[in-house]
């Protein structure tokens, strides 16, 4: 494993804040990483509630939002990596959200 990939696992989040447009994730170095949030489709479609509905996984690895089952790794943010959710799989979920 290179220098930058081991350095990029090590990175933790530490707290998410999302707005109407974007996903900040802080992380326990002292960056900030801002994202568009229409990269996370569930997280687009969510409430504002939903959004705020979060915890860190794998010791600030990941976050989830349970309300949104929605996993989004912090290495995944720093390489901008968006979701790989097909068009098929968030169609079944928003129909479920519907029902």
């Amino acid at each position: 494993m290179n220098t930058l990939a081991a350095e990029i696992q090590t990175v933790k989040g530490i707290n998410v804040v999302t707005s109407d447009d974007t996903l900040t994730v802080e992380l326990a170095d002292g960056r900030s990483l801002s994202v568009p949030i229409a990269w996370y489709p569930r997280l687009f479609h969510g409430s504002q509630q939903e959004r705020e509905n979060w915890e860190l996984i794998g010791d600030g690895e990941g976050i989830h939002w349970p309300d949104l089952d929605e996993d989004i790794s912090v290495e995944g943010l720093i390489l901008g990596r968006p979701s790989g959710e097909s068009q098929r799989s968030l169609q079944r979920w928003l129909d479920g959200r519907k029902g």
